[in-house]
C-alpha cells in the first residue's frame, strides 16, 4: 500500500500548479476541460456517480441497487428528525430558506455577517439553537447525518450553485483551494494526487474518482448501510495519508468543501447514494 502511494504522489500534481493563480470559475473550467480531454468519452454530466463513470459494470450494478436502496429506512428516520418540531414548536422548514427545499445546492457559502463559510449543517444547527434546542455534533451519523440525508432529498436534481463573491468569501475560497492541492501527511499526498491527477487509474482494486461531481452526493451511504458524510470523509483520507485530521466542522475542511463544491457547480446533486 505505502509503494503505490508513493508512486501515485511522484506523478506530480500538474492542475495545481496550472490553477495556482486562478480564479474560480477559470479554475473549474480548466478541471472540466482536463477531464473531458483526458476521458472524452465520459460525459461531464456522469461525473456526479464518482468512479461509477469509468466503469460500466459497476454502474449497471449500483443502478440496480438503487432500484431498491437497502438504506431507505435510515432515509425514513431522517424524515422524522425533520419533521419532528423542535422546542419552540417549530420545525426545520419554519426556519430554512424556501422551507428547507431546493437549496442544498447554495451551499457552503460565504457569510458576509460572520466572515466565515457555512455549511448547510452550520445552518441546521443555527435553526436548532434559536428554537432551544442543543447543536447536534457535525458528522454524527445518528443525528446530523440522517437529517441532512434526508433534507438533501428536498433538492435532489438541483443543480450546484455555489457563489464566490467578495474579498471574504474569495480567501476562503483560496484557502480550500490550498488544502485540496497541497501535500500533506507521512505519504506527502494532497488531495489532488488522487482525484485530479490519478482519477481514472486504480489504487489496488479500487478506482479513483474525479474531483468533479464529488460534492453532489454526500451523504453516501457505503456498503449499503454505513451513512458517511462529506467530512468525515475528509477525514478518513487524511488519516490514509497519515495526517492527523480535523475535525468535521473545523474552518479549515468548510474551507476545503467550499472549494470542493463549487469545482462542481452546474451539475445536479443526488440524494442519499449507495457506494462501495
Amino acid at each position: 500500500m505505502k509503494k503505490i502511494i508513493v508512486a501515485l504522489a511522484s506523478l506530480g500534481v500538474l492542475m495545481g500548479a496550472v490553477a495556482a493563480n486562478a480564479g474560480p470559475e477559470e479554475d473549474r473550467l480548466k478541471l472540466v476541460k482536463f477531464f473531458g480531454e483526458k476521458y472524452s468519452d465520459v460525459k461531464a454530466g456522469d461525473y456526479i456517480y464518482g468512479s461509477l463513470a469509468f466503469d460500466p459494470d459497476s454502474m449497471s450494478q449500483y443502478k440496480s441497487i438503487m432500484e431498491f436502496p437497502p438504506y431507505s429506512g435510515d432515509i425514513d428516520k431522517g424524515e422524522k428528525l425533520w419533521k419532528t418540531a423542535l422546542k419552540s414548536g417549530k420545525t426545520y422548514a419554519d426556519c430554512l430558506p424556501n422551507g428547507g427545499k431546493d437549496i442544498a445546492g447554495n451551499y457552503p457559502m460565504f457569510d458576509d455577517a460572520k466572515g466565515k463559510v457555512v455549511t448547510l449543517e452550520d445552518v441546521i444547527n443555527a435553526c436548532r439553537v434559536a428554537n432551544g434546542d442543543e447543536a447536534y455534533a457535525f458528522g454524527d451519523p445518528k443525528t446530523m447525518g440522517l437529517l441532512t440525508a434526508y433534507m438533501r432529498t428536498l433538492s435532489d436534481g438541483m443543480k450546484m450553485n455555489i457563489k464566490v463573491e467578495g474579498e471574504g468569501a474569495r480567501k476562503a475560497y483560496e484557502d480550500g483551494k490550498k488544502t485540496f492541492y497541497s501535500r500533506a501527511g507521512q505519504f506527502n499526498f494532497s488531495c489532488a494526487n488522487c482525484h485530479v491527477d490519478n482519477a481514472g487509474n486504480r489504487l489496488r482494486s479500487e478506482l479513483l474518482s474525479p474531483a468533479v461531481g464529488h460534492a453532489t452526493h454526500w451523504p453516501v451511504f457505503r456498503g449499503g448501510d454505513t451513512l458517511v458524510t462529506l467530512q468525515k470523509r475528509y477525514e478518513g483520507c487524511h488519516k490514509n495519508v497519515r495526517q492527523v485530521p480535523d475535525k468535521a466542522g473545523s474552518t479549515r475542511y468548510n474551507n476545503l468543501e467550499y472549494f470542493h463544491s463549487y469545482i462542481s457547480n452546474g451539475l445536479p446533486l443526488q440524494a442519499s447514494v449507495f457506494r462501495k
